[in-house]
């Protein structure tokens, strides 16, 4: 049966790219990325029709990362820092020609609230429209709201997207492409939705399919079957650019690549084996070999484009394999026969889950397991799907992953720093540790201080995460994008909200 369900994958991947043969004479753009689409839920499968231009958020950014409107077009804040008001765009419509009203952001904003996206983490105590205003009342100030309106899970739809339960059964937002067709989890049609409130898109019809592999992407930027193909890796890179037909850029964007440990775990609870499994990392070595960029060794969590959050002066993470096994020994970990350490007769063997919609991390993981192995701890390495680090987070079955954690999807790091470190952790951040001298200063920065205080605050959690390491910064990151030179306009977005579609026009 597994055999079977492949199959029937494949054959309809041929399909698509029969079909996208086809389309390309009738001018259809053809984008590519490693992305599945699980179903319509905002919450789920929302960063892809944000980043198609479907759906849209009250906020979003420039590329310099600043807040900007989009279906809101200016917002204030009480004197207490209680109530928020966000006046929305006039002439707005929706794909199925309702118009957007208060009434109806506050719908949205009401689903988003009781699911499972960030909004649900923000002591909201209600959401109301107010005339051309939607007001939302907070239980205590909390600074970063705007920021959170531009996270995906806070899509806009129309009042008869929800069933009379609340839940989701149709995706009908108000951007600039309207959704034709979704086939999950591969590919998705759309066509240009003639009623935006913006500039009219000049391409008529996009499709989007969801291709694992790299290297597939790449053949498939390189031979014509896609017009804009995203996240490649290095050496895909380098043999695109040696294609007349096709361009590429890369842009930095503030995503580390990390390890995220069971601190609850005997074999993590100390902070000294912590401190080795760092130590015996050759960041820069990997970076270099495996992202054709040694700048891209982290040498700590945040990237340098993270102002305020990265700290110069920070002590930075360094290979020292020797250091390692010393800190090992210090902590009871002695190698055996096999070479593997042991202690109190249990042997240091170890298992990473990691994914390939991201396709450097497993072969990052081939490399950890290596460095491991010299200094005795046995690593077993198993690449499936994202999902499976959330799950095993869940039921506490993780004992490592291997990610690629964005800072921007909620375009203030604190957004992501409240899912991954607050007392329970997160599913994609800390599991079995916390620090209250930590949550003091996100608490402290969610509230709103003057700009020196939220800088010290801001180094002050960068700090700590750098001493007790509940997760292993390796890499900092960059986006690879492949485009057709049939293609004029392209704008990447550094933040990874938007794809920009509508900007993009058939080269003369």
């Amino acid at each position: 049966m597994q055999g079977v369900h492949w199959l029937g994958r494949w054959l309809l991947l041929l399909g698509v790219l029969s079909g996208a043969a086809m389309g390309s004479q009738a001018r259809t753009l053809s984008v590519v990325g490693p992305w599945e689409i699980v179903g319509i839920e905002p919450a789920r499968s929302g960063y892809i029709f944000s980043r198609m231009q479907v759906a849209e958020t009250l906020t979003t950014v420039d590329d310099q990362g600043r807040l900007a409107p989009q279906l809101a077009t200016s917002w204030r804040v009480s004197a207490d820092g209680l109530e928020w008001r966000f006046r929305l765009r006039e002439g707005v419509l929706f794909h199925d020609g309702s118009a957007l009203t208060a009434d109806g952001v506050a719908r949205s904003l009401q689903h988003a609230r009781a699911g499972h996206g960030v909004l649900s983490q923000v002591a909201v105590t209600a959401v109301e429209p107010a005339g051309d205003e939607v007001v939302l009342r907070l239980e205590h100030p909390f600074v970063a709201l705007p920021a959170y309106l531009a996270h995906y899970s806070t899509q806009v739809l129309a009042p008869t997207a929800y069933d009379d339960q609340g839940r989701v059964k149709a995706l009908i937002g108000t951007g600039p492409y309207r959704l034709t067709s979704l086939t999950p989890p591969l590919q998705l049609t759309l066509e240009r939705n003639e009623r935006w409130w913006g500039d009219r898109p000049a391409i008529a019809s996009v499709r989007y399919l969801a291709v694992g592999k790299s290297e597939t992407r790449a053949l498939m930027a390189a031979s014509g079957e896609a017009d804009l193909v995203y996240s490649l890796l290095p050496t895909s890179l380098g043999v695109l650019r040696h294609n007349p037909a096709v361009r590429t850029e890369t842009v930095t964007v503030p995503r580390t690549r990390l390890l995220k440990l069971n601190v609850a775990s005997p074999f993590f609870s100390d902070l000294r084996v912590r401190r080795a499994l760092s130590l015996a990392l050759d960041r820069r070595g990997m970076a270099g070999v495996m992202l054709r960029n040694e700048r891209l060794a982290a040498s700590q969590l945040f990237p340098p484009t993270l102002s305020g959050w990265h700290d110069v002066d920070l002590a930075a993470l360094r290979y020292d394999p020797g250091e390692a096994r010393r800190l090992l020994a210090e902590a009871g970990w002695l190698p055996g026969d096999d070479g593997i350490l042991h202690k109190d007769g249990v042997r240091f063997a170890v298992s990473l889950t990691t994914f390939s919609s991201w396709p450097e991390l497993p072969v990052l993981a081939s490399a950890i397991q290596a460095q491991w192995r010299e200094v005795g701890i046995d690593l077993q390495v198993a690449v499936g799907n994202s999902s499976e680090i959330v799950s095993r987070h869940r039921d506490g079955s993780l004992q490592l992953g291997l990610l690629s954690r964005n800072f921007s999807l909620v375009p203030d790091p604190l957004g992501t720093l409240l899912q991954d470190f607050g007392p329970e952790g997160g599913d994609w951040g800390a599991m079995g540790w916390s620090d209250a001298a930590l949550q003091q200063m996100l608490d402290g920065l969610s509230a709103g201080t003057d700009k020196a205080e939220r800088i010290a605050q801001q180094q002050g959690v960068a700090g700590i995460l750098q001493q007790q390491l509940p997760v292993i910064p390796l890499a900092w990151s960059e986006l690879r994008v492949a485009v057709s030179n049939d293609l004029d306009g392209l704008r990447v977005d550094p933040f990874e909200l938007s794809y920009h579609l509508s900007a993009l026009r058939w080269a003369e």
